[in-house]
């Protein structure tokens, strides 16, 4: 009896401390170097939940060990809603391959919300003859390709795998530092494709010096319209690049889901939808135990990816 009003008792506080939440500026960890879309996605909805809690929200770059390291500083943070954690889908894949991560993906988080997702693109040099996936993939078949990414274990990197493997082809994977020395050595033509985000490729095709072939999404991109989606050449292929928020576990259930209700309230602003569609990103709307139902398959799908590839941890 004393156990349950205990229980009780404890639940009612944590639901009442929510819904007072926050009472001072809340910080948020980005494991990125500023200007990437992780970083604009966690601006975006950094300003917008600042306007809805009257406090400060304010985002701290922490890049390094593909977003481990910053990663790492949540995990250790007080479980209080006042230090939480942008990552991407380099989160799942990081938990696929990477045994000597400094924090157990496991224990330390608690899955939060959602904040957006965007496909991948297929590009290729403008200087290049091939304008289809059919037509590169029956190229791979008869001869040595090259494709480049942002590094091993990027989400790029992945894209690639799982392009490769739903094809039936045997291409070469090259890692770069980052996405922009891929796209830079397919328009020069040291490479034959690459994938990356529509973001970072679009100023690109937009100047003519890459064509885009196809999204990795199942559905045409509203930014690049005429690029169809990779699936209707490799039936049920999808690669798809996401946002989310964590917090560091043992953070009140009431606590997680009043922030997850506020990051759903950001995410049907008008312009914040007009800032996702800027950057060809598309809402993602989620509770808490959905995403956390999320981020579990992308770690399977992601450990299929890395077996099958023979992907490990750098």
């Amino acid at each position: 009896m004393r156990l349950a009003v205990a229980t009780l008792l404890v639940l009612v506080l944590t639901t009442v401390a929510a819904q007072g939440y926050p009472t001072r500026p809340v910080r948020v960890i980005v494991p990125f170097s500023p200007g990437g879309v992780t970083d604009i996605i966690a601006r975006t909805h950094a300003a917008k939940l600042a306007e809805m809690w009257g406090q400060g929200v304010v985002v701290e770059n922490r890049p390094g060990a593909g977003g481990s390291l910053g990663a790492a500083v949540v995990a250790r943070a007080p479980a209080d809603g006042y230090l939480l954690l942008v990552h991407s889908s380099g989160y799942a894949i990081n938990a696929a391959v990477n045994p000597n991560l400094p924090y157990d993906y496991r224990k330390d988080f608690v899955d939060v919300a959602p904040l957006g997702s965007q496909p991948m693109v297929l590009v290729v040099s403008a200087a290049s003859r091939i304008r289809t996936v059919e037509e590169l993939l029956a190229m791979a078949k008869t001869g040595n390709l090259a494709y480049g990414s942002a590094g091993i274990g990027s989400g790029a990197h992945f894209n690639g795998e799982k392009f490769r493997i739903a094809a039936g082809v045997d291409v070469l994977h090259v890692p770069y530092k980052g996405g922009v020395d891929a796209i830079n050595d397919t328009m020069a033509g040291r490479l034959d494709f690459t994938f990356n985000t529509v973001t970072l490729a679009l100023p690109f095709i937009r100047d003519g010096r890459l064509v885009a072939l196809g999204v990795s999404s199942r559905s045409r991109s509203q930014l690049l319209p005429d690029a169809p989606p990779i699936a209707s050449a490799i039936p049920d292929f999808e690669f798809t690049f996401w946002n989310g928020l964590w917090a560091p576990a043992g953070t009140p259930a009431a606590l997680v889901e009043r922030i997850n209700r506020d990051v759903m309230r950001a995410m049907d602003l008008p312009d914040v939808l007009e800032r996702f569609a800027k950057l060809g990103a598309e809402p993602m709307r989620m509770t808490s135990a959905e995403f956390a139902r999320f981020v579990k398959s992308e770690i399977e799908d992601a450990a299929r990816i890395a077996q099958a590839a023979g992907i490990k941890a750098q």
